[in-house]
């Protein structure tokens, strides 16, 4: 690792891995923390789903949301990318001194109407504030609590054959953040797709041992997350190009700030992996809940490219997508 953190380590990519697996997991070495899922599965008399995440996007409001709503819909997916059903928050707040009253009330609305939305409660958490200078308006960290509905959703058991399936249009939410920070740089009607997802993966619980594993691509993007599930394993997964599901809008706002939207954060899709001869059952699934009508086949689980995700490209060539490597977007989530 490098001598000092910077940027890059909060990525998602190839350094987050480095601080996590170097520093992190090995100080602090348990069998739950060891999967390094979105969450943890907690043995008792009722399986528990225990996760917890923290929010420093910049800009706080943006359109399609803002930092309340990311960090209620953020934690009830990752509890539902576990097998959750999400039923309990907890949320904290580090809120610098100066934050007009005002935003602060906004944001406590947004946070209210996401869990409503969603269907769980806010049950316990705490409030700092800092002087002027010590944090950038405010801070939120979320703990979600749920009950364990499906088991055993893992990349190991991913198969060759498999489908990979994504429940819509890709890169919204990273690129409507960058264009809230630069309002003048492109006129546009770019929203984050921030939603909670545990509803659409409920639906695909029905499939049982043929889903195999469930991942919301957040920071990272597509290609970064499906890479979690590749590495040092002994299959691909190959991605069709004019499969992927990206508007138009996104993908020429991409093009012009010199980003690629498989590498965008997104904070209201789902990537599920399952069994070949049940993608049409996934598809149908998953297109009769809203967050789910775009969903689509994306790619196949090969073994031709062991440990790799490769992109099979519009004009017949092939390109390795590795994990993300430096900060593409920070401060997206």
């Amino acid at each position: 690792m490098d001598q000092v953190i910077t940027l890059d380590y909060g990525s998602g990519g190839r350094k987050t891995a480095e601080l996590i697996d170097e520093l992190i997991v090995p100080a602090l070495e348990n069998e739950a923390l060891r999967r390094l899922d979105d969450g943890a599965v907690l043995l008792g008399e009722e399986k528990l789903v225990f996760s917890t995440d923290s929010f420093v996007v910049s800009p706080r409001f943006f359109p399609g949301g803002d930092i309340g709503k990311l960090a209620v819909c953020g934690t009830v997916n990752d509890v539902a990318m576990c097998g959750g059903e999400p039923q309990y928050l907890s949320l904290s707040f580090i809120i610098e001194e100066g934050l007009p009253t005002a935003e602060l009330k906004a944001i406590i609305a947004s946070v209210a109407q996401a869990a409503k939305d969603a269907g769980v409660q806010i049950v316990t958490g705490d409030t700092k504030v800092v002087e002027k200078g010590k944090c950038d308006g405010i801070y939120i960290n979320t703990a979600g609590v749920g009950f364990l509905r499906r088991e055993n959703l893992s990349p190991d058991r991913i198969q060759v054959g498999d489908a990979v399936i994504v429940s819509g249009f890709v890169g919204d939410h990273g690129t409507a953040v960058m264009l809230a920070r630069e309002p003048d740089l492109l006129e546009s009607t770019i929203a984050s797709d921030c939603a909670p997802l545990h509803r659409a993966a409920g639906k695909l619980w029905q499939l049982g041992d043929d889903l195999r594993v469930l991942r919301d691509p957040t920071r990272g993007g597509v290609a970064t997350t499906l890479n979690e599930f590749t590495e040092k394993r002994c299959f691909s997964i190959e991605l069709e190009e004019k499969g992927l599901p990206i508007r138009p809008s996104v993908h020429a706002a991409c093009e012009i700030l010199g980003l690629d939207p498989l590498y965008c954060a997104n904070e209201g899709k789902l990537l599920a992996v399952v069994a070949a001869d049940r993608a049409e059952e996934a598809l149908s699934l998953l297109r009769g809940c809203g967050e789910g009508e775009n969903a689509a086949v994306i790619g196949t689980v090969t073994a031709r490219y062991p440990g790799k995700v490769v992109l099979k490209t519009a004009f017949g060539g092939t390109r390795v997508l590795s994990k993300l490597s430096g900060a593409q977007l920070p401060r997206i989530c």
